[in-house]
């Protein structure tokens, strides 16, 4: 079997990881990843197979032992659909989707063009850094605004994802794991309070119809309800804002022509933008049996990632796909995930991107960068330390 020596904190990797990626792809396209201590698929046809595959989940074949200074975070982990599969993702699954449709989602069409005005009408005129003036805060009002939930209590809500969401990274130490569980803790115990008082006050938003949302005479208990919740907010708004971020670094750097904007092609512009340089570089799965991968065996409970970021620049999957084209005609990408655990808010970080790009750049048409955005050393994520610009 290849193997694969490769820090995803190595400096170079984490500022520009498709050389890398090319490189591995040719060698492999499936080695083990020492520095993760599993195997990993790199390229666009076995990442897009083993997404659908069911026989792939994200349930570990031995439960997490989590130790005592990670209770209230193992709660919510066990709660949350993403790390569960059928029979429990599917009844949890389906009651989401009653309460998060499209309908609801393109109903927030007025609450993200009025939040994106509000934001760009405080724009300062000398340099400044988008990632908290403009794209944090959109999605995690956006999400607040969903929820129900007071939307001036945003900050506490970042405070919390950003807490919970490091958990995730390369370099998570023991100082990262008790700020997660104490935001795990306030973050439960504030939704526990709301939850019981929409249960005696209903109102238009997405708690209340996740509490009535029903499936052959199930409901969502309130540990189901908190951790649902959760993964909305962190799962929507992490990726989401570094979406936002790297769209546009990478507008500004190709010089992009405004008509990419235009409302006739914006759509397919944002789908090039996550194609080009996704949000998500990683998603891992487990092997629920034995199963070959080429000339390779994959053992039942064994895990493997699937480097999402890899296959979005397959060659064999897209034509020159390290050439950024938002006129490239549409083909599907893995920027969401895909198969059961493909991204529920998906529709959501689409609408967001394509109502506030064009709106950005019509109201700062001549911005430019006011220096070299620098990547953070966050992967599995792909995100901006900052983005310095200026009008």
């Amino acid at each position: 079997m290849k193997t694969l020596s490769l820090s995803p904190r190595d400096p170079d990797f984490v500022q520009n990881p498709y050389p890398a990626y090319a490189k591995v792809r040719a060698d492999g396209p499936v080695l083990y990843w020492q520095d993760y201590g599993m195997l990993a698929a790199f390229d666009a046809a076995t990442v897009q197979a083993l997404l659908r595959d069911r026989s792939l989940g994200r349930e570990p074949p031995v439960p997490h032992n989590y130790p005592a200074h990670l209770a209230a975070w193992a709660v919510t982990e066990r709660n949350s659909m993403l790390e569960l599969e059928p029979p429990r993702h599917t009844r949890l699954r389906g009651l989401v989707l009653r309460a998060f449709t499209s309908r609801r989602i393109a109903a927030l069409r007025p609450d993200i063009e009025a939040v994106t005005a509000e934001l760009i009408a405080k724009l300062p005129d000398e340099p400044f850094d988008l990632i908290p003036a403009f794209c944090t805060q959109l999605p995690v009002r956006i999400i607040a605004r969903l929820l129900g939930v007071p939307e001036n209590i945003w900050p506490d809500l970042l405070r919390w994802s950003n807490a919970m969401v490091a958990m995730y990274q390369t370099g998570r130490d023991r100082s990262i794991e008790v700020a997660a569980n104490t935001a795990a803790v306030e973050f439960s115990a504030f939704l526990r309070a709301y939850i019981e008082q929409r249960r005696t006050t209903p109102a238009d938003d997405l708690i209340t119809h996740l509490i009535a949302a029903e499936e052959d005479g199930e409901k969502l208990d309130t540990d189901e309800l908190i951790g649902t919740c959760i993964l909305l907010l962190n799962a929507g708004h992490e990726a989401t804002v570094h979406a936002l971020g790297n769209s546009v670094k990478c507008l500004l750097e190709h010089q992009t022509p405004g008509a990419a904007l235009a409302p006739e092609n914006v759509a397919a512009t944002v789908e090039e933008l996550l194609r080009f340089d996704p949000p998500l570089h990683v998603f891992t799965r487990f092997a629920g049996q034995d199963m070959q991968i080429g000339e390779i065996t994959l053992k039942a409970g064994e895990e493997i990632a699937l480097v999402l970021g890899a296959a979005g620049r397959d060659p064999t999957a897209f034509a020159d796909p390290d050439r950024f084209d938002p006129a490239r005609p549409a083909k599907a990408h893995a920027a969401f995930g895909g198969g059961l655990h493909f991204c529920v808010g998906a529709p959501l970080a689409r609408l967001e991107m394509q109502i506030a790009l064009p709106a950005l750049f019509a109201a700062m048409p001549e911005m430019q960068l006011a220096e070299a955005p620098r990547y953070a050393d966050s992967y599995h994520f792909h995100k901006l330390d900052r983005l310095m610009v200026v009008r």
